[in-house]
C-alpha cells in the first residue's frame, strides 16, 4: 500500500521582522489524495505552498489545521513509511555512494550483510553499481541525485516525496533523470508526490497534476498519457502532451484563484 491524503490541511507561519510579528498563511484547507502506485505532481508559482505541503507530508513541519494520512495513519513527525528526495542530494561528503545509502538503512536499524546487500541492490536499481565506491565530489549532479533516490527507496517507504529533485541539473541530465524516474517507478510501483516548477516535467511524469496558487488547490488535472510512456521525446510531440501543457499554463497565468 502507498496512499497519502491531505485532508483540509492548513499551515500558518509566524515570523518576526524587526520586532514586528507577521503571519503567513502558506496552506489553506488543501485536500487531495495520491493513490497507491500513482505519480502526482504539485505545480504552481514560487510561494504557493508546494514545498510546504511536501514538508507537512514528510512530518518535517506540523500542520496548523487538518491532517495528512499515509495508508490511513495520521502523520506525526517523520517515519520510515515516507522517503524524501530533496533538490540537492545532501549526501554526506566523507562517505561513498554505498555508505550514503547504508546510512539511511542503519538509521532504520538494519545491520550485517543485509545492510550492504540492500544498499547495493538499490544502487543497481538506479544504475550506479560501478560507482558505489565514489565519494560525492567524484559524482556528477545526476549521479548524486540517483544516490539520493536510492537512499530514499532503500528504506522501502510507502510514499516517495520529491522536492524539485532535478531542478539544479542541466537540461540534458534532467531529461535523462525524468525517464529514469519513470523506469524506477515502473519497476518498484512506488507512490510518488513530486514538486516541480517545470510544466513539461509535470506533464511528462505525472498521472495527475495538482495546480496550486496562494496556498490553495486551484485545480486537479488528469494527464491523458498512458504509462509506460516510452521515449519522452516522442511524448513531447504528441497532441495530448501539448494540450495538457497548455491547459496547465492557462491555469497558472489566466484563471482566477478558487476560493
Amino acid at each position: 500500500m502507498g496512499e497519502v491524503s491531505f485532508l483540509d490541511v492548513s499551515k500558518r507561519f509566524t515570523l518576526r521582522v524587526d520586532g514586528d510579528v507577521h503571519h503567513v498563511q502558506a496552506l489553506e484547507r488543501v485536500s487531495f489524495t495520491v493513490h497507491d502506485g500513482e505519480i502526482v505532481a504539485l505545480i504552481g508559482p514560487s510561494g504557493c505552498g508546494k514545498t510546504t505541503a511536501l514538508r507537512v507530508a514528510m512530518g518535517l513541519d506540523p500542520a496548523s489545521g487538518g491532517r495528512v494520512t499515509v495508508d490511513g495513519h495520521e502523520v506525526h513527525g517523520c517515519g520510515h513509511d515516507r522517503g524524501m528526495v530533496f533538490q540537492h542530494a545532501e549526501l554526506l561528503p566523507w562517505l561513498n555512494a554505498r555508505q550514503n545509502v547504508m546510512f539511511g538503512l542503519e538509521m532504520k536499524g538494519m545491520r550485517g550483510a543485509l545492510l550492504r546487500d540492500t544498499a547495493e541492490k538499490y544502487l543497481e536499481l538506479v544504475g550506479l553499481t560501478d560507482s558505489q565506491n565514489r565519494r560525492p565530489h567524484q559524482l556528477s549532479g545526476g549521479m548524486k541525485q540517483r544516490v539520493g533516490i536510492a537512499r530514499a527507496l532503500a528504506i522501502d517507504p510507502s510514499v516517495l516525496l520529491m522536492d524539485e529533485p532535478f531542478g539544479a541539473l542541466d537540461a540534458q541530465t534532467r531529461e535523462s533523470m525524468q525517464a529514469e524516474l519513470l523506469d524506477i517507478q515502473a519497476r518498484t510501483g512506488k507512490t510518488i508526490l513530486f514538486v516541480t516548477h517545470d510544466l513539461d516535467e509535470a506533464v511528462l511524469i505525472a498521472d495527475r497534476i495538482v495546480v496550486m496558487k496562494n496556498g490553495r488547490v486551484q485545480e486537479i488535472m488528469t494527464v491523458p498519457l498512458k504509462r509506460p510512456r516510452g521515449d519522452l521525446g516522442i511524448v513531447r510531440g504528441s497532441p495530448e502532451f501539448t494540450d495538457t501543457r497548455y491547459k496547465v499554463w492557462r491555469l497558472l497565468h489566466d484563471a482566477p484563484t478558487v476560493h
